[in-house]
């Protein structure tokens, strides 16, 4: 996807951009490797892609984060769209009226709560997603809080240890947690090391964790562990997974909805 406001790319740098956008995180080795040339080529390439909001810089490579830019946001918010509205209808048959939920980062956790304000009352929404603050401040149904600290400015997520911090003050009743990627054995990963701190925190002070994740989630790659698939007390996703996942789910008493969208 280019950018009209972005400095052009060549022909190497947007093969590198499609490669990031189908395996979530490049390192310098394998693309130097892929494309033949210095590992020196590599970083400037992806120095400049990263100033361009292409791709986000991180130790030895970069990553393709969908919510870089506010136009990545909301192209993101298209991807999955209808698998995203039915996972969030069966999250909100799980919440009950007069509960506290937490939701992260993610545009799946912003359908689910467009989807809970309409269905749910009396909710306590405890939240480190801007996004969500925009769609819950004006509902009836919900009072809501909002974690303080530094504002990643590409998805309006606060994230970092002051946002933790202010997750550790409250008990709550329902986690609902995205993530960017699962891999085979069931590693919840993500992106950014300060979102990390926030979501681990937030599986730490929730009574019930219910992971959304569509099946697209399950072909990416990210570098960081946020949990695992055995942390979780529900999952609910919109494709029947690999058997490994559903073993996982098995063993460890993981209750796995799959809610495949209306056709």
């Amino acid at each position: 996807m280019q950018h009209q406001s972005l400095l052009p790319v060549n022909k190497r740098q947007q093969d590198i951009i499609d490669y990031a956008r189908e395996n979530g995180f490049v390192t310098v080795e394998n693309l130097s490797e892929k494309f033949q040339v210095t590992h020196q080529t590599i970083r400037r390439d992806l120095s400049f892609l990263s100033d361009n909001l292409y791709l986000s810089r991180t130790h030895g490579g970069a990553f393709f984060q969908s919510g870089i830019s506010n136009v990545n946001h909301f192209s993101r918010q298209t991807i999955a769209e209808k698998e995203k509205m039915a996972i969030a209808e069966k999250v909100c048959d799980i919440i009950s009226d007069n509960s506290s939920v937490v939701l992260n980062i993610g545009t799946t956790t912003e359908q689910v709560a467009k989807t809970l304000v309409g269905a749910r009352k009396g909710l306590k929404i405890i939240t480190n997603n801007i996004n969500i603050v925009n769609i819950v401040a004006h509902s009836p149904n919900c009072e809501v809080w909002v974690a303080g600290g530094k504002l990643r400015t590409a998805d309006n997520a606060i994230i970092g240890s002051v946002a933790s911090e202010f997750i550790k003050n409250f008990k709550i009743d329902y986690a609902i947690v995205g993530v960017s990627a699962i891999d085979r054995e069931g590693t919840l990963l993500d992106f950014d090391h300060d979102e990390l701190m926030v979501t681990k925190t937030i599986y730490e002070q929730s009574r019930k964790i219910i992971l959304i994740a569509d099946a697209n989630k399950f072909e990416r790659k990210a570098p960081y562990v946020t949990a695992h698939l055995k942390d979780v007390d529900t999952f609910v996703t919109d494709k029947k997974p690999s058997k490994e996942i559903i073993n996982i789910c098995k063993k460890n008493n993981v209750e796995l909805i799959i809610s495949p969208p209306n056709s």
